[in-house]
């Protein structure tokens, strides 16, 4: 049992999960940003090898790989700060996003690593499910939890195909990039995703706004991933870390502050 499986063990369960590329805007300023976030009460984070080409990203996104990878970051460098978040933050699951092309070219020993440096689970947003029972099996060997992905316009079917294979959580995506109103289609999704889920369902629709992770968990997510407007904040301060560092953190805090207002017991 990974630390995301302690997380969401119970089915009442809402986390708050914030996204950051590595090593955005350098390797240092990206560490002080991810260690402000869980200090401020994350309830796990997910992580992102920058990779030259990324297929799921929008441009707010790519423009943090882009300047991840200008600052030197390379896969040694994701390596170790990954072990350094795990160092200074034992109990906090870590979930990963790469290519999957950066796990094949290293072979076994790379899923060994991962585990190794504390990673809890992996998703790789370029290898369907129908071509993945061999990296599934990896995972499985080295103790890491296998995360799927939903496209906004998977057939719902599919979604809960996804949501049987994932032995960590299925994250069901939306349009990216922060958005100033979730569309009611996307909440009624989740809904139906949700009532019958018979794993968790993270889910990351382009969140803006500290009353949007509440309405996306009071429609029964078990979590929700907020990156493109931590990504967006990095961008409007790249000469100032502190801005983007005080962001994430009220944000964080925010929302957190609300899960008091809700009872989840409530919730289907």
């Amino acid at each position: 049992m990974n630390r995301f499986n302690r997380l969401f063990r119970s089915p009442d369960c809402r986390a708050v999960i914030p996204f950051f590329t590595l090593g955005d805007p350098t390797p240092e300023a990206s560490l002080r940003l991810i260690t402000a976030a869980i200090d401020a009460g994350a309830d796990a984070v997910e992580l992102e090898f920058p990779f030259p080409d990324p297929i799921t990203d929008g441009p707010v996104n790519q423009r943090s790989k882009q300047r991840a990878l200008r600052a030197g970051v390379t896969y040694a460098s994701c390596v170790e700060m990954v072990r350094a978040i795990r160092k200074a933050h034992p109990d906090i699951p870590i979930g990963l996003l790469l290519c999957y092309n950066l796990l094949f070219t290293r072979g076994d020993s790379a899923y060994r690593e991962l585990a190794d440096i504390g990673v809890d689970a992996v998703v790789c947003p370029d290898l369907p499910i129908h071509g993945s029972a061999d990296h599934v099996a990896k995972l499985c060997e080295a103790g890491l939890g296998s995360i799927q992905m939903a496209a906004p316009y998977t057939p719902d079917e599919r979604c809960r195909q996804l949501i049987r294979k994932s032995s960590a959580f299925t994250c069901v995506i939306g349009t990216t990039g922060a958005n100033e109103h979730l569309g009611a289609d996307a909440l009624a999704r989740v809904q139906r995703l949700a009532a019958d889920a018979e794993g968790p369902v993270v889910v990351g629709f382009g969140v803006s706004k500290a009353s949007q992770v509440r309405e996306l968990w009071e429609a029964g997510a078990h979590g929700v991933i907020i990156g493109s407007l931590f990504s967006l904040e990095i961008e409007k301060h790249l000469n100032d870390i502190t801005a983007p560092i005080d962001y994430v953190a009220g944000f964080i805090r925010e929302v957190q502050a609300g899960r008091t207002r809700l009872d989840f017991t409530t919730i289907a």
